[in-house]
Formats: C-alpha cells, sequence, structure tokens
C-alpha cells in the first residue's frame, strides 16, 4: 500500500513541475510582448502597398503584366520587353519576370596618351540669302550654343506648362466626389496619389476613357482595384473600392459608373486615386480639372 502511495505522489509532483512550467513560459512571453501598433487612417508607405523591389519576381494567380508593373513601379512595355512578352502581354501563374533591364558590361579601350593639338580660333562661315544674295557672316560656337539653350528651354517648358484638362488626347474629370485628405508625395514612402473620402458605396468613376487591364484584389494594401488604359503611356488606378463594376478587358467611358467606394486595404472610407506616366508616380492634380 506505500509503494502504491508513493507513486502517486511520485506522479503528482511530476504533474506540479509540468503544470509550473507551462505557467513561466506563458507569463515570460506575456511580458514580452508589447501590443500591435495603432495604424494611422490610410498612412501607409510603399512597402505596405506591396511594392516590388527584387530584380525577378514570380507570377501570383490573379495578377496580370500591367499589376506586377504597376507594384514594381516600371513602365509594363519596359516591363514586357524585357522579357519577351508581346500584345496582349498574356502571362502565367508561376512564370518567372525579370524586373530590372538586365545589365552589359561595356568593356573600356586603353586610354593612349596622345599630344594636345593647338587650339583653332571658331572660324566663321559665310551663307547667301537666295532672296537678296546678301552674305551673311555666322559665328559655328555662337549657333552651337544658340541651339543647346533652345532646347532645353523647350523641354522644361513641356514639362512645366502640361494642360490640366486634356493632356495626349486625353480629357480628365474627377473621379468621385469628396474632399482631399492626403495628397501626393514625391519622397520614396509618400502617398503616389490622392486620398479622396466619401460615404460607402459612393460611385467612383472612370477619370477618362481607356480599357481595364487590371480588376480584382491579388495586390496588397489597394484592396480591391481597378487599373485602366488610357493610352500607351498613361494609367490611372481606383483603390479600397467595396464593390468593382467593371471587368478585365472591359471598354470603359470617362464618367462611368466603375466601381463602389469602399475600406477595403484601409482603415477608413476612402477613394484612393493614382496617375501613373510612363510607369511613374505623377500628381493627379496636374491633370484634374
Amino acid at each position: 500500500m506505500s509503494s502504491a502511495l508513493r507513486a502517486v505522489e511520485l506522479l503528482m509532483r511530476r504533474w506540479f513541475i509540468v503544470l509550473g512550467g507551462c505557467l513561466l513560459v506563458v507569463a515570460c512571453s506575456g511580458g514580452d510582448r508589447a501590443p500591435a501598433p495603432v495604424t494611422q487612417a490610410g498612412a501607409y508607405t510603399a512597402e505596405s502597398r506591396g511594392s516590388i523591389n527584387s530584380r525577378d519576381y514570380t507570377v501570383q494567380r490573379g495578377e496580370t503584366l500591367y499589376s506586377i508593373a504597376w507594384r514594381a513601379g516600371v513602365d509594363f512595355k519596359q516591363l514586357a520587353s524585357w522579357n519577351g512578352i508581346k500584345p496582349p502581354y498574356t502571362i502565367f501563374e508561376s512564370q518567372k519576370i525579370k524586373l530590372r533591364q538586365t545589365e552589359t558590361k561595356v568593356t573600356t579601350p586603353p586610354v593612349v596618351a596622345t599630344k594636345p593639338r593647338p587650339t583653332k580660333a571658331p572660324v566663321a562661315t559665310q551663307s547667301q540669302n537666295p532672296r537678296n544674295n546678301q552674305v551673311t557672316t555666322v559665328n559655328n560656337t555662337s549657333k552651337k550654343l544658340e541651339s543647346t539653350s533652345t532646347t532645353e528651354y523647350a523641354e522644361t517648358s513641356v514639362t512645366a506648362d502640361l494642360p490640366k484638362k486634356r493632356v495626349s488626347g486625353i480629357t480628365w474629370n474627377w473621379p468621385t466626389k469628396g474632399r482631399v485628405v492626403r495628397g501626393f508625395s514625391a519622397s520614396a514612402n509618400g502617398n503616389k496619389g490622392l486620398d479622396i473620402t466619401g460615404s460607402h458605396g459612393q460611385k467612383v468613376v472612370a477619370a477618362a476613357s481607356g480599357r481595364v487591364v487590371y480588376a480584382g484584389s491579388a495586390l496588397r494594401g489597394y484592396g480591391k482595384l481597378i487599373i485602366v488604359k488610357h493610352n500607351d503611356d498613361f494609367l490611372s488606378a481606383y483603390a479600397h473600392n467595396s464593390r468593382l463594376r467593371v471587368s478585365e478587358k472591359q471598354q470603359v467611358e470617362a464618367g462611368q459608373h466603375i466601381a463602389d467606394m469602399g475600406d477595403t486595404g484601409t482603415t477608413d472610407t476612402r477613394l484612393h486615386f493614382e496617375i501613373r506616366l510612363k510607369g511613374q508616380s505623377v500628381d493627379p492634380r496636374r491633370y484634374l480639372p
């Protein structure tokens, strides 16, 4: 009888030792774990939106070449060219895609020392005006400088004076009604579009005519997303919708109801609207009326 009691006592001691160890582990883990930080409404970074920074990528289910190019921040035409993908740019699940152009090594020839040549003065040339047979003297050096400054001024003017309503044959409209609560930022982790608040289920329309090249929720951080291709240079995106009313490859007109505003992929009801020019984010305010 005593041996049985000893066996029971030994078993109870082992049980208390095991139970005490479990309680100690739980206590330690609970003490070291801090509460999850509260995310500010709509304050997400490029990383939280699921951007791709690697050189190669494996296609996932539901993705298109346009959605991958969007996440990688490159022009879809460049992405297709780097991977030998022809229109209509069909890709497949598990397909390997290069997200960066392959670098080619350039062999630099050895430098051979040469004797400096004497500098010649600018040569004056004569051009004859066929109308009045007058001869005009032109300095080659000043003519070259004049041509260079004219080109630089023209490029700056085109960049600075882009029309706000019609660009490259595209007429832009606001995608929804509401208040802009977060503007565009060109910084690395800044907001790449406009955040517009409104009511749940509010109508979201196409900002310009085009073709839907993506409609789904595979892009983390965008929720239910629509991407519209307007031409070979411009794309626009409409994120966080509660319902998508168009499908991929569908042609849409400016002002057409394409989605309902929602809060998918964010913390409150809003539309996140972006415009991309050749793969790069641009401030939508430059194009919206």
